[in-house]
């Protein structure tokens, strides 16, 4: 007899985005004509960069020749690919990394999910609170989070990050072994400064707290004193792994492709107190489970760093981040109030009267056909609040906000 993980039991039915998808689907059916603009889940809109697709097409091309067709390739990622990224991404910054510190992947989300793996079922976990759920769904899935009481697990520490505490959030209230940050931050496109991260370092420096830090986000930043790394902060090589993202910055949510940072210098522990080196687990479990990126998939990402590709890039995110500046004040004209929407492609808002997310959810959609995201699908502290995201066609941005200065 097969005896199911019965942590899986535990989560709810349907993801976030799923639950969005039947809604919308369900007022497609009752009107068939409507025009829906969605403004909600966080895909890109605007079409690969030429760079990435010349390179592409290269790279199949010699796939399809004897001489340079390419089998399996190193589960890591090949080298041409974490030197580009080193060189373009770290060294600028001051920041060095050998090349089995970066670690090539089918997108941030996986490895955000996977990372757990070489940790310890019983660690206890602490989230600013609202949140990317994968950091949730998969240490409920390891059977780190306890059991849900009320809308939070009793085995993690939320964190709030609202407008009352201006989106930074405070250190934690009690013991937690492993932090998830996320700046700029999905979903509250907000950031933190280098003295608020350098807090976190140094809190996780002296109490042994690994931090995961996704910066999926960072090639949004505008403001030169935002950071774009947690290695930035001295000391951060030796308590955080990175996760970052070629699919909000060159389009690639359809291609896939990523990268992990894990310093060698950075340790877990055993139950004993033992310390183990994390790159060389991580790179165990990679090897095992993992057989690597496709070869024409990091041509195109190798693409993103050439001058072309560098340029076409920066174009695409221009455009989007002209969309948030576009909806921002759109918004604010309406009267709401809003945050994010400056350093990164999400617009926070809160809802009208502080009604519930899907109830304002469900008005937007059945009164002007616009979709966004309920704040509370992100956590507790989302209640309230509602996610706009700027990856729409501009088209399609405008004419949502002219719909919602109509109804508002």
């Amino acid at each position: 007899m097969a005896l199911v993980n019965e942590h899986f039991l535990k989560l709810a039915d349907n993801y976030l985005f799923s639950d969005i998808a039947k809604k919308v689907n369900a007022y497609k059916v009752t009107h068939p004509k409507a025009k829906v603009i969605s403004l909600g889940i966080g895909d890109v809109t605007r079409p690969l960069p030429q760079a990435v697709l010349e390179a592409m097409h290269k790279a199949v091309d010699e796939m399809g020749k004897a001489e340079t067709f390419r089998g399996y390739g190193p589960e890591q990622g090949y080298s041409f690919l974490t030197e580009a990224i080193i060189k373009n991404d770290y060294a600028t910054r001051g920041i060095s990394l050998d090349n089995n510190e970066v670690f090539i992947n089918d997108g941030a989300k996986s490895d955000t999910g996977n990372i757990g793996d070489i940790l310890r079922h019983d660690n206890s976990v602490g989230v600013t609170d609202p949140i990317y759920p994968v950091y949730i769904d998969s240490n409920v899935m390891a059977g780190r989070a306890g059991t849900l009481e009320g809308n939070r697990w009793s085995n993690i520490v939320y964190i709030p990050c609202t407008a009352e505490n201006d989106f930074v959030p405070d250190l934690p209230s009690r013991r937690i072994d492993i932090l998830y940050l996320c700046f700029p931050n999905n979903p509250t496109g907000t950031t933190l400064s280098k003295e608020h991260l350098k807090t976190w370092v140094n809190y996780a420096l002296a109490n042994d707290v690994l931090i995961l830090y996704d910066a999926a986000y960072e090639r949004y930043i505008r403001d030169p004193k935002i950071p774009h790394s947690i290695y930035e902060i001295r000391g951060a090589k030796k308590v955080a792994i990175e996760f970052r993202s070629f699919s909000k910055t060159a389009g690639f949510t359809g291609v896939r492709c990523g990268y992990t940072v894990v310093p060698k210098e950075l340790n877990g522990f055993t139950l004993a107190g033992k310390k183990i080196a994390l790159n060389h687990l991580w790179n165990r479990r990679q090897t095992t489970k993992f057989n690597g990126t496709s070869y024409i998939t990091q041509r195109g990402a190798e693409a993103v760093f050439s001058p072309e590709g560098a340029a076409q890039v920066k174009e695409n995110i221009d455009y989007y981040m002209a969309n948030a500046r576009l909806l921002k004040k759109g918004l604010e004209d309406c009267g709401m109030k809003v945050f994010g929407g400056d350093n990164a492609p999400y617009l926070w808002m809160q809802t009208p009267d502080r009604i519930s997310s899907w109830k304002f959810f469900d008005q937007l959609l059945y009164n002007v056909a616009i979709v966004g995201t309920p704040g509370v699908g992100f956590g507790p502290s989302g209640e309230g609040y509602f996610r706009f995201t700027a990856f729409g066609s501009r088209e399609n941005t405008e004419e949502a906000l002219e719909r919602f200065r109509k109804w508002i």
